[in-house]
């Protein structure tokens, strides 16, 4: 599967895709819903969704809080500046999703189409379903 683009995943999220479900597709949906949500700034989702202990590490080796995710969603809010911006990025770099479930541990993992799931992995969320939902802790 080849990533969406942002107004697709906003369109998939707002179609109330299930992402209560404990399978791949509903981790995806959320995972859609979530970048969905920071860039249209929806602060109650997000925080509801990430864990208080989520931790995002960035290619550059920064680690961000979920303070910060949400920070930056807030700027997000009324502006399709950063939307535009990932819209382009996500265009000059499809990737494939594949996921893994073991229990209540999910991990969604972003590769490049080209080099496949085994060679090309871009990055990764890690979700744990709790409380009939998956919640995000780890990127």
């Amino acid at each position: 599967m080849t990533t969406l683009s942002v107004h697709a995943a906003t369109a998939v999220a707002r179609a109330g895709a299930n992402e209560t479900g404990r399978s791949e597709a509903a981790v995806i949906a959320v995972d859609q819903h979530w970048l969905a949500a920071e860039l249209d700034g929806d602060t109650a989702w997000l925080d509801g969704m990430l864990l208080p202990e989520y931790r995002s590490v960035g290619a550059d080796g920064v680690v961000h809080a979920k303070a910060a995710i949400l920070a930056h969603a807030v700027k997000n809010r009324g502006n399709d500046a950063e939307r535009r911006k990932v819209d382009t990025w996500l265009k000059a770099h499809p990737s494939g999703k594949a996921v893994v479930i073991h229990g209540d541990t999910a991990i969604l993992t972003f590769y490049d189409p080209q080099l496949g799931a085994a060679n090309g992995v871009r990055s990764s969320d890690i979700f744990v379903y709790a409380g009939g939902r998956w919640h995000a802790l780890y990127s």
